[in-house]
């Protein structure tokens, strides 16, 4: 045996450790203890065992996992594997939206259910159910405003008989504008000389004219239009003479029907407080350096007898007493300029009346004393019998500027 010692071998004869600095030694302890507890299998959770027996079963039936994509991959980037998280995302918008579905489904089947029953609940007209005259006391669908010139005749309505508490049944006039509130003027804008200011005013005082002259209660029952008189120009050679002699002493010369709506309170009474009006109004630079007015409307009267308003205000319901109403259609076509003073003679603010045609419909004929005088089925009729041609008093297609000769003809519906 050999006296020799192994290397590195103390006197002793055991081994000496080398020379190692403590840091590095604890490092090296702590990186191996990391690595040995990272490369030690783990014990799967319950949860896991779960979902893995899970798959595997639906595997070895050959079903596809819940919520996987079996369609095209829509809006998968590229590159990007279709997940069972992806597909389980898009499957719960899908049932939000139909959580959503479910709770307004009650209240909008309940919605089409009443509008099944009821389809005027539905804004506008949209099956057509308005477009006839009703034939109960509800009013149909108003019609939008005239924008431009008519080119034919309104349809017929559905035949039915005017009444009290609906005047206009059976009327074209049913659809139409009320009063005052259908005389709609444009927005003004500046023309030659005059400000849109000053455009405004004149179309403003324009509307009060033809409303003090057909709309407004006393000149409908014959009283003088003070209104109206303080709107023309007195400076306008003859125009207001004219209409003062016309109110002072009626006649066929001299008739305030070409300006003036009025009927006789002693012969008959108005239907209500509503008078039907449609038309429009438009304006433009006038030949004479002048804002030019242009007023083209009609305007439907509903009335009864006087007597039978003094009947019918003292009757019970239970009287059966009933009235007939008339109606009385007039069309009015009005040019009106508003003349610069500093070129012509003329008063500032004030109206110059240059055209004034009227078409006026169911009343008697060769009649000028002042008034309209409506004719009823049930009284004997007054005046002329007619000579002229049959024309539709709402058909506001027509052109009626009178050329000199007039006839009384034949309305065909009132």
């Amino acid at each position: 045996m050999s006296d020799k010692q192994p290397e590195g071998a103390g006197e002793s004869g055991e081994f000496e450790q080398p020379s190692v600095p403590d840091d590095v030694w604890e490092r090296f302890a702590r990186d191996t203890e990391h690595d040995i507890r990272s490369s030690a299998p783990k014990e799967p959770s319950a949860r896991a065992r779960m979902v893995t027996e899970r798959l595997r079963q639906k595997d070895a039936k050959g079903a596809q996992p819940e919520g996987w994509r079996t369609g095209p991959a829509m809006g998968v980037p590229p590159g990007r594997a279709k997940s069972r998280a992806w597909g389980r995302e898009m499957d719960g918008r899908a049932s939000r939206r139909r959580r959503l579905w479910a709770i307004l489904g009650v209240p909008v089947a309940i919605a089409v259910a009443l509008v099944a029953v009821k389809p005027s609940l539905l804004p506008g007209d949209p099956f057509g159910t308005l477009s006839g005259t009703p034939s109960g006391g509800a009013s149909a669908a108003a019609l939008p405003a005239e924008t431009a010139p008519p080119t034919a005749a309104p349809s017929s309505a559905a035949p039915d008989t005017p009444t009290l508490d609906r005047p206009f049944a059976g009327s074209p006039a049913e659809r139409w504008a009320d009063g005052a509130a259908a005389i709609v003027v444009p927005k003004a804008t500046p023309v030659g000389t005059f400000t849109s200011a000053q455009v405004a005013a004149a179309l403003k005082q324009a509307k009060t004219l033809l409303v003090g002259a057909n709309l407004n209660p006393g000149t409908l029952r014959g009283e003088r239009p003070e209104s109206v008189l303080a709107l023309l120009d007195p400076k306008q050679p003859r125009m207001l003479d004219d209409v003062n002699s016309w109110l002072r002493a009626p006649g066929k010369k001299h008739d305030p029907l070409m300006l003036f709506s009025r009927f006789d309170p002693a012969e008959v009474r108005p239907a209500g407080d509503v008078v039907k009006v449609r038309g429009r109004t438009t304006f433009k630079a006038g030949a004479h350096a002048s804002v030019a007015i242009h007023m083209d409307y009609t305007f439907v009267y509903p009335l009864i007898q006087a007597d039978q308003a003094s009947k019918a205000s003292g009757a019970t319901e239970t009287s059966g007493a009933s009235t007939e109403v008339a109606r009385t259609i007039v069309r009015r076509v009005l040019d009106l300029e508003l003349l610069d003073p500093r070129k012509y003679q003329a008063t500032p603010g004030k109206l110059s009346i240059t055209r004034y045609d009227q078409d006026l419909g169911n009343t008697a004929c060769d009649v000028y004393d002042g008034f309209l005088h409506p004719q009823f089925v049930s009284a004997a009729p007054t005046g002329a019998p007619p000579t002229g041609p049959t024309t539709d008093p709402y058909d506001r297609s027509r052109d009626i500027r009178h050329s000199g000769t007039e006839t009384c003809g034949t309305v065909s519906r009132t």
